[in-house]
């Protein structure tokens, strides 16, 4: 958002006070000309033959959001069945999907094939099930580099003891099953952690990802993964991708070049490319103090955006009626019966019941992580697009939450037990 004459306005000139008097509070609003501001901005950092940049939707999975980066020339990350199919609804074609799930069964796996999509696999276990079964489908393997990065214990998926990848170590063994199966490798995939702000980081881990994919003679693809850090407050610092582009480009240039042919580099970003995209409205219901502290306490919680609880994640909160009204400090609270906390001691400027405030930073991980817990409904969805607001997903009603519940016939509609 931006501030003109005392007021915000999201790109095109929307207001979003106007879009919450259509469509209620609390609201989530995406703006997708920063997601193709952040698409370009990874398309013109890499200087390679072959670049594929894949959406990992699970960040973000309205068919909508889908469609935008569908329309920039993006792939689809996926990491189950349903976003698989999700995918091909909002019109990716198959070979366009990598689908990269963890722990799930073969029979999910089976299901993806039918889909025709590609199959990244990140266990032994599995692969070797995949081998006996469908030997002439190729596949991509996802590697544990054994790198400790990320922002959050909970982001960082790269290290020793992580779920996620085959060891370094177990090459041996992979090379074995391979052998015996017949299986295709088409593709090396690693992924170590999200808010990696280093370059060197992800430097690091290519080096280890090229060495790995010198032994495998028939490979079109190294996927890096993704993990880009973006700033989160003013002044924030973020991962330089066109510092990374320009390095990695450099190193993945020469390392084709030694292989023979050239490959195709691919990441996976979500976060970088839909976080900064969203913002999320919600209305202030009361202000109390008490002996220490100034709450605020607004229209939704946890239910909505649990990332400040779940993996105590900062996002800048601002007061979208006042902008201009003098600072105080707030700890800005949800509705939920829980610790519920968005912001402990937050400079805003002043608030009063009946204020909408905008928590920034809410296109990743925001509403795909949204529940009906306390049996709150999960608010609308708009997409701003082009100077025009689209109304991209209804707010739930009760219906919603009764839709799949079934009423069992010992029980009459009063409520009584009967038999």
């Amino acid at each position: 958002m931006v501030l003109e004459d005392n007021r915000y306005f999201l790109s095109g000139g929307v207001d979003p006070l106007e879009l919450i008097e259509q469509y209620g509070c609390p609201l989530y609003v995406y703006d997708s000309a920063i997601m193709e501001r952040q698409y370009k901005r990874i398309i013109n950092a890499f200087q390679v033959k072959n670049l594929k940049i894949n959406y990992a939707c699970k960040a973000l999975s309205n068919i909508n959001i889908l469609r935008v980066f569908k329309n920039l020339g993006a792939g689809l990350d996926t990491v189950s069945v349903q976003e698989v199919e999700l995918g091909i609804r909002a019109g990716f074609k198959p070979q366009d999907i990598i689908y990269t799930p963890n722990c799930v069964g073969i029979d999910e796996i089976e299901e993806a094939v039918e889909f025709g999509v590609r199959i990244n696999i990140d266990n032994i276990s599995i692969l070797e099930q995949f081998g006996l079964s469908h030997p002439h489908v190729p596949v991509c393997v996802r590697i544990n580099p054994h790198i400790m990065a990320g922002g959050n214990n909970k982001t960082s998926v790269g290290h020793i003891d992580s779920k996620f990848g085959i060891s370094i170590h177990q090459m041996p063994l992979v090379h074995r099953v391979i052998e015996a199966t017949g299986l295709k490798v088409e593709g090396i995939h690693m992924h170590t952690g999200s808010d990696i702000l280093d370059p060197d980081v992800f430097l690091f881990g290519a080096e280890i990802l090229l060495r790995i994919a010198r032994e495998f003679p028939a490979l079109e693809y190294i996927d890096f993964g993704s993990g880009f850090k973006v700033p989160y407050k003013e002044g924030d610092i973020e991962t330089n991708i066109e510092e990374l582009g320009e390095k990695l480009s450099e190193r993945f240039n020469e390392f084709c070049r030694d292989y023979g042919r050239d490959l195709s580099l691919m990441f996976e970003p979500g976060k970088f490319l839909v976080s900064e995209a969203g913002h999320f409205f919600v209305r202030v219901n009361v202000i109390k103090q008490t002996t220490s502290t100034v709450f605020a306490g607004v229209d939704s919680g946890l239910n909505h955006l649990i990332r400040p609880m779940f993996y105590n994640a900062y996002h800048r909160i601002t007061n979208v009626s006042k902008p201009m009204g003098k600072p105080r400090f707030y700890t800005v609270v949800g509705y939920i019966c829980e610790t519920d906390t968005f912001g402990i001691n937050r400079r805003i400027a002043e608030i009063h019941e009946g204020d909408v405030l905008c928590l920034h930073n809410a296109g990743a991980y925001c509403f795909s992580m949204s529940s009906n817990y306390n049996s709150r409904f999960r608010p609308a969805e708009v997409l701003v697009h082009e100077g025009q607001a689209y109304l991209i997903r209804k707010r739930e009603t009760i219906d919603d939450l009764l839709r799949n519940q079934v009423e069992a016939p010992v029980f009459s509609q009063n409520g009584v037990g009967s038999r």
